[in-house]
């Protein structure tokens, strides 16, 4: 598995006119169908009265095949929510969600034009979207005693690592997600700031 991937930066949006239909492609960040919803519901209030709210959304690694989805809206069947989900596989960007919006324009795509058309946006819009890398990250947990704490901050800071608690009783409990490149750097360097006294623990 990557141990990093892109995912979006910013949102984008996208439209053009096909044969008098206006498609309007919104690509966003979104980690599940939860989210994307949200999201719909805003587009619905932003653009109302239109004929198909059709989606798709990746929610983790370009690779996911589990946390992924898709939805027509009233297109006929695989026309619209599937060649979307595809483009959007085929972009190689993870934790990223599109919908497209359609005003109707009076003159039938056949399924083939829909097709098309629900993707053509998406491929267009690929290359402008702002992206950003995401490493992914294992949990850890550390302890050290209260006068090392700033030293042990420095140090995780400088290997990417995100602090997610601190419990504080008559020692310190910090708990992580550390990139998988710098498990065994961080243990080298605990040993050496701390000759040997104290040392991380990783879950797998």
């Amino acid at each position: 598995m990557s141990e990093s991937y892109l995912i979006p930066a910013t949102d984008l949006l996208f439209e053009e006119e096909i044969k008098h239909s206006r498609f309007i492609s919104f690509l966003f960040h979104c980690q599940s169908v939860e989210e994307l919803k949200c999201v719909l519901t805003n587009l619905k209030v932003e653009y109302p009265g239109a004929n198909h709210y059709c989606y798709a959304f990746v929610g983790g690694s370009p690779t996911d095949s589990i946390n992924i989805g898709s939805s027509d809206d009233g297109e006929p069947s695989g026309s619209a929510g599937r060649p979307m989900l595809a483009a959007l596989q085929g972009a190689n960007i993870g934790e990223i969600g599109v919908i497209v919006v359609r005003y109707f324009g009076g003159t039938k795509l056949g399924v083939g034009g829909l097709v098309r058309a629900y993707s053509s946006g998406i491929k267009q819009a690929i290359p402008q979207l702002e992206t950003q890398l995401k490493q992914i990250r294992y949990p850890g947990k550390l302890v050290c005693e209260y006068h090392q704490l700033k030293d042990v901050e420095h140090l995780l800071a400088q290997l990417d690592v995100l602090i997610e608690d601190k419990q504080f009783t008559d020692h310190i409990e910090i708990h992580f997600a550390i990139p998988k490149a710098f498990k065994k750097q961080l243990n080298l360097d605990l040993a050496t700031m701390s000759k040997g006294l104290l040392k991380a623990e990783f879950e797998e």
